[in-house]
């Protein structure tokens, strides 16, 4: 691949990766590894804390999704989930990933809170703004 080609498609994913909000990728082009990644803005709107409810009277907030995918509680098949019914999260901390286009997007939270219910099951497609957990802010 000339270089010139390798500019057009790196400015080709830069692109969608700004317009999903992606922080990283890892393209494998004709035996050529290309790994990008960006710093993501935490109020951008494909943030969980965006994709977030207010606080109701009884300090609740669910998150929701920050866009379309596979749902996954754990980093891989054998692993524990990130997060379980009754535990305790700290901002910054993953919850769950979102596959998009064969993509592990990790999901954060922006708050500290208890989970009070998880709404999704393992490997089950989801929907922009579906409510995947519901926390208990402390």
């Amino acid at each position: 691949m000339e270089l010139k080609d390798l500019r057009r498609e790196v400015s080709g994913f830069a692109r969608i990766m700004t317009s999903y909000d992606i922080a990283e990728l890892e393209l494998e082009m004709e035996g050529l590894t290309v790994r990008l990644r960006r710093e993501t803005d935490v109020s951008s709107p494909h943030k969980v804390g965006v994709g977030a409810e207010a606080p109701s009277e009884d300090n609740r907030i669910i998150i929701t999704a920050p866009m379309v995918g596979t749902f996954y509680r754990a980093p891989a098949p054998d692993e524990e989930p990130y997060i379980s019914a009754g535990g305790t999260v700290l901002p910054g901390q993953t919850v769950c990933i979102i596959e998009a286009m064969k993509i592990m997007n990790e999901i954060q939270s922006e708050v500290k809170g208890r989970v009070i219910e998880i709404l999704v099951e393992n490997a089950e497609p989801v929907e922009y703004g579906q409510p995947l957990f519901i926390l208990e802010t402390l």
